[in-house]
């Protein structure tokens, strides 16, 4: 049914946030379980010809901003991303506030959850994804090569992983990564001011790798 009821109770059922008029009850969106996923297998036909892009969500825990999270899948479902996970412990839920923020792609682009992500970043590298992370400051990474993401060539199946804002991507995170991309800067940066709004560098970083497909003719 439609119930037509004064503005204040709007502002309240939406907690004082723009609403434009109009309210909608919904169920929530729980976040989709990897064992139900239609897995690919890297040797058959489709898949093999494919070039198969997944995009990881992994930071520190209890970080996660709802409008970051809504703004990353918002790129992720334009720029035609595969899939999403998410580390569940780090990650906040899909709230109407990430559903918005994401201009309605959370309700027609599954994203997926797992409490354990380094478990599922190991378990891909081993079946011959490529697993790379994404850093703003090179300077904050040891061991793991970093490389500016107009130089990455996507020659096979690839999962990106995203850290969280300003802590970036957790240590555990960091160890399963091949390699490390980094946006590089159009001039020197001002101290304090020398890195971008997570989901910003996430369409930055989505968009250099998705332009190899089109220009692959995929």
């Amino acid at each position: 049914p439609v119930l037509h009821v004064p503005g204040r109770e709007l502002d309240a059922l939406s907690r004082g946030r723009p609403h434009q008029g109009v309210c909608l009850e919904a169920a929530p969106l729980p976040f989709k379980s990897l064992r139900d996923a239609e897995e690919p297998h890297l040797g058959d036909g489709e898949s093999g010809s494919r070039q198969l892009l997944w995009l990881g969500r992994g930071g520190i825990p209890g970080t996660q901003d709802p409008m970051n999270l809504g703004a990353l899948l918002r790129s992720a479902y334009f720029l035609g991303v595969d899939r999403v996970v998410v580390s569940l412990r780090d990650s906040c839920p899909l709230t109407p506030i990430v559903s918005k923020a994401s201009a309605g792609a959370v309700e027609v682009f599954d994203v997926y959850g797992t409490d354990d992500l380094q478990g599922f970043l190991k378990a891909k590298s081993a079946e011959g994804w490529e697993v790379v992370g994404t850093i703003s400051r090179p300077r904050d990474v040891e061991d793991v090569p970093v490389i500016s993401c107009s130089e990455f060539q996507w020659d096979r199946p690839v999962i990106v992983v995203i850290g969280s804002e300003g802590e970036g991507l957790s240590l555990e995170a960091q160890r399963q990564c091949r390699r490390m991309l980094a946006i590089p800067p159009g001039r020197a940066l001002h101290p304090g001011i020398d890195s971008l709004n997570v989901s910003v560098a996430a369409g930055i970083l989505l968009h250099s790798i998705c332009s190899q497909k089109r220009r692959h003719g995929d």
